[in-house]
């Protein structure tokens, strides 16, 4: 299989592909055959949410809608690739899926925890990954340097309303209790204040409905965790 056709049919699902790279077993946590190829899925930038947005798993009210979602179109894609379709969400095991980002060249980690890539900064997330037997012929992987090293101002670890990030880590709990109330509606409606003032990649921002459905999620899975 071409990797030129998984990008081709990646586009047509409404993903792009993000990445490829050849797996040793310290990359694997699942039993089994050790893949060839994993080729990682996701959105780089807000391009692909207009897909997901017309989708029905979008409009038709349960839970879950993106996660739905990204399991049809990928699977879709496995059976027309010959390959095993494998998600961040499913688990445990729960696959590595940031590793496996840096791994095939998507991206350092940020002083948020987040991965950023040199192009569109903190703007790019990993529907799931298509694992082929064979080793396909990978694009290089990206070797350019971590953008942060040459950020000196490093704003994103000043505008937090509630200093969720420290030096200790994201202080999710304080994080989810500001969103949830009054004060928190520049969070809900813009998306994480920190996120957005990192200068790589700004003009690949999520829109307000991607960043408010963010946020929501983020929202109910916070209460579905603690039982509310």
């Amino acid at each position: 299989m071409p990797i030129d056709r998984v990008r081709e049919l990646a586009a047509g699902a409404g993903l792009d592909l993000c990445g490829a790279f050849a797996p040793t077993a310290e990359d694997w946590v699942r039993p089994g055959a050790l893949p060839g190829t994993i080729v990682l899925l996701g959105w780089a930038g807000s391009r692909g949410w207009p897909s997901f947005a017309a989708s029905p798993e979008c409009r038709d009210g349960r839970s879950d809608p993106l996660d739905r979602w990204s399991r049809r179109v990928i699977d879709d894609m496995a059976e027309r690739c010959g390959a095993i379709a494998i998600y961040p969400f499913v688990g445990p095991p729960w696959l590595p899926f940031q590793a496996w980002a840096r791994r095939a060249g998507g991206g350092f980690v940020s002083p948020l925890g987040l991965l950023i890539h040199p192009d569109f900064g903190l703007w790019q997330s990993y529907r799931g990954a298509l694992a082929f037997r064979e080793q396909l012929d990978v694009p290089v992987a990206d070797a350019r340097e971590h953008p942060c090293e040459s950020c000196a101002d490093r704003p994103c670890l000043s505008r937090c309303p509630v200093t969720a990030f420290t030096p200790a880590g994201y202080d999710v709990d304080a994080c989810a209790a500001h969103i949830a109330t009054p004060a928190g509606a520049p969070c809900m409606k813009a998306g994480c204040q920190a996120r957005r003032a990192c200068p790589v990649g700004a003009e690949h921002r999520y829109g307000a409905e991607q960043t408010t459905f963010y946020m929501r999620a983020f929202l109910a899975g916070r209460e579905r965790e603690s039982g509310r």
